[in-house]
Formats: C-alpha cells, sequence, structure tokens
C-alpha cells in the first residue's frame, strides 16, 4: 500500500468494506440522554437505534473529533513511513477538519519530511462516501497519493448533495440549518429539498408539498446534470424508498451503477427519521 486513506464516520462507509479495502476510519461521538456513544468501532452505536430514540422524544449531539485523535493516528502512520490522505467531513458542518489541521501542524513540527494531506470535502454522507470510493479505486488502479488527491480536488466541486428531510427541526437544532428554514418547511405539508451549494452551506433548493413529490423533485433535479454512471443513495430507515429511489435512478439512461450506503448515526442524528438523499457527480460545477 503506497499510501494511507483515513475517512471519518460521516462518511457512512460501512466497516466490513472499508477493512476490505485498507481504508482507516476515525469517529466522532453521540451524546445521548446522558452518555457518550461511539461511532466506531464494536461499541459502536448504531442508527437503527438512535433512530428509535429520536422517535421517542430523544435529543441527541455529536462531537467533532479532537486534536489528540488524530495526532495520535498520524504519528502512528509517520512512524511507519506511511503517506496520509485524510479526506475530511466538511469544515462547514463541523470542526473535525480543523482538529484535523492542527494535529497535522503538531506532527510536522517534529517530522518535517512527512507527508500528510487533508482534503476539506465541503460533503457529508454518501457524498463525502462517494469520494473516499473513488479515492480507493484510484490507489488501487496504482495511482499515487498525489494523483488521487487531485482527482479528488476536481469532483468535490462537481458533487452534488440533495437531502429530503422529514423533519426539519432536528437539523435547526443542530444549527445545521436555519429557524427560518426550518419554520417555513414544517408548515403544512411542505419538503423543502435542500443541497450542498458551493460554500458548503446545506441551504434549501425547492419548496415541494407532500413527499412523494419531494421526491420526484428529487430524482429531477439530480438527473439534470450527470457525468458519472455511479450514483449514491442514502437513507434513515426507509430501506424501501431508497430501493425504489435506486431503481429511478436506474432507468436514467446515464446512470449504470447506484450504490446504497444507509446514514450512520452521526448525520442520522442531525436529519432524523424517514430522510432521503442522492448524491451524483455532475458535469459542471456547482454554484
Amino acid at each position: 500500500m503506497t499510501f494511507s486513506i483515513l475517512t471519518d464516520s460521516t462518511a457512512d462507509l460501512q466497516e466490513d468494506w472499508a477493512a476490505a479495502h485498507q481504508i482507516d476510519l476515525i469517529g466522532l461521538t453521540i451524546n445521548l440522554d446522558g452518555k457518550t456513544y461511539e461511532t466506531v468501532g464494536s461499541d459502536r452505536l448504531d442508527s437503527e437505534s438512535l433512530l428509535e430514540k429520536m422517535k421517542q422524544g430523544a435529543k441527541p449531539t455529536t462531537s467533532q473529533i479532537n486534536v489528540g485523535e488524530f495526532e495520535a493516528y498520524f504519528r502512528q502512520q509517520v512512524q511507519s513511513n506511511q503517506p496520509v490522505l485524510y479526506i475530511a467531513f466538511s469544515s462547514v458542518l463541523s470542526g473535525t477538519y480543523q482538529s484535523a489541521m492542527i494535529a497535522r501542524e503538531l506532527v510536522l513540527e517534529d517530522f518535517p519530511e512527512a507527508r500528510i494531506d487533508i482534503v476539506d470535502t465541503l460533503a457529508a454522507a454518501g457524498g463525502e462516501g462517494f469520494l473516499v470510493i473513488k479515492a480507493a479505486e484510484a490507489r488501487e488502479a496504482g495511482k499515487s497519493l498525489e494523483e488521487t488527491k487531485q482527482m479528488i480536488l476536481d469532483l468535490l466541486p462537481r458533487l452534488r448533495t440533495y437531502f429530503l428531510v422529514d423533519d426539519l427541526n432536528h437539523l435547526m437544532r443542530g444549527g445545521r440549518l436555519s429557524k427560518t428554514s426550518a419554520i417555513v418547511g414544517n408548515i403544512v405539508n411542505i419538503k423543502p429539498l435542500l443541497w450542498i451549494d458551493a460554500s458548503g452551506k446545506l441551504v434549501p433548493l425547492a419548496k415541494v408539498r407532500g413527499r412523494k413529490k419531494g421526491i420526484k423533485e428529487m430524482l429531477k433535479q439530480a438527473t439534470s446534470d450527470i457525468q458519472d454512471p455511479t450514483a449514491v443513495v442514502a437513507y434513515s430507515n426507509d430501506e424501501q424508498s431508497a430501493q425504489s429511489l435506486k431503481e429511478e435512478l436506474l432507468s436514467n439512461g446515464e446512470i449504470q451503477e447506484v450504490i446504497i450506503l444507509p446514514l450512520g448515526p452521526v448525520i442520522s442524528a442531525h436529519v432524523g427519521p424517514d430522510t432521503l438523499a442522492v448524491f451524483v457527480i455532475g458535469k459542471d460545477v456547482r454554484q
């Protein structure tokens, strides 16, 4: 292995897949009912348990990965003479990226020749996971760290992220969506279709009445600009809708493969139950 690839638990990649493709995972934590839960490893909190508690009124919060955790990982890799490419959760949505940057500087003070590259994806969930999958494919094809990094930097401005969220109060509570957007959305069954804009902010893209129309609008937006034949679908506790969405996407002539990635506990904590998301790579840089 020519270099290590690190990502975090917000990429929503299955741990068995990550192990098989030699992707290192580091986890944010979730605070729920007075307890702190891990999101990576054998003792991790699963999304199903979290969502069930949220349906019962629980209001989980999440905590970023701290500097010390990143520093320990980076030092271990550097001491093994292993360059690192960290594909990071959006800096707009979490302080995790900044923690990694601080840790990088601390390690480089002692090992100035070390190679630790960090990419701010301005993405989350299956979008971040999509980029990690692409990076794994590039490394397996013999690409260098620099070539892989440049490929990711080329893809990420064209990555399109669409979220259809059932209850916007979860995003508002976590500070990921404005109070005004949440209030408007929850009135008379209006379902705003959200997307991540060019600056990395999660903002309303369209407003539709009802879930079925919301899914239809999400499909319309997602298939309006397709460059890569692969798409990613994510969901929280509504696998049937995710499968239907997959079939609809595959009926589009430009999409040949759809990867389904269930939303992990960190993203689920912010979007809540009955969320659907689609991630595609378009031809044009998103505005």
